[in-house]
């Protein structure tokens, strides 16, 4: 783990003392040694927060000083429905960075059925609207508070998600529900 990041989760275990966020490798290949760094040599750590604590800590890695995280680079979420030893069914992953101090943080939220739900992070970065409408027309999960929660791959009117791992392969008639256009069709 480089300084940076260190500072980091000190800086978060001192503001939120009675949270575990459990810091862990992003990759861990389980070999020592193996662990993946990046582009700048530091090792990349996520930490896990529930979805009652992530407004929180969210606006708090944005403004301390010690943090500094100015951009959300990516939002996207992981269905890990039969996956091995896995306990939750969603993970939304929060890649966070920090040009400021050149680090980087993965924050992970994870959510169950029937109503999976996270406060939505559009108060605090602005790109995160149309990431937020991806995971909810993808997979289904919620963001609280998100100021144009819509469709944004599919149509109105569908009624699944497909990047669910319980949506078939073939699709639930999308293709049999509309006519075959052709070069002739008008």
């Amino acid at each position: 783990m480089n300084e940076s990041t260190s500072g980091v989760l000190s800086a978060l275990k001192g503001r939120f003392g009675d949270v575990d966020f459990s810091p862990r490798p992003l990759i861990d290949r389980g070999e020592s040694g193996s662990r993946f760094t990046g582009v700048w040599g530091g090792e990349q750590i996520f930490i896990t927060v529930s979805s009652d604590k992530l407004l929180d800590v969210m606006r708090f890695l944005y403004e301390d000083a010690a943090c500094s995280f100015e951009q959300l680079c990516d939002l996207t979420c992981v269905d890990y429905l039969n996956y091995p030893k896995a306990r939750d069914r969603y993970g939304v992953l929060y890649s966070l960075l920090s040009l400021s101090r050149n680090d980087r943080l993965w924050v992970k939220c994870f959510l169950n059925d029937p109503t999976p739900e996270v406060p939505s992070v559009t108060g605090i970065w602005k790109g995160a609207e149309w990431m937020e409408r991806e995971v909810w027309d993808m997979f289904g999960v919620r963001f609280a508070g998100h100021p144009d929660l819509r469709r944004i791959l599919t149509w109105d009117g569908f009624k699944a998600h497909p990047l669910r791992k319980d949506y078939p392969l073939r699709g639930r008639g999308e293709r049999e529900d509309y006519p075959v256009l052709t070069r002739d069709s008008r």
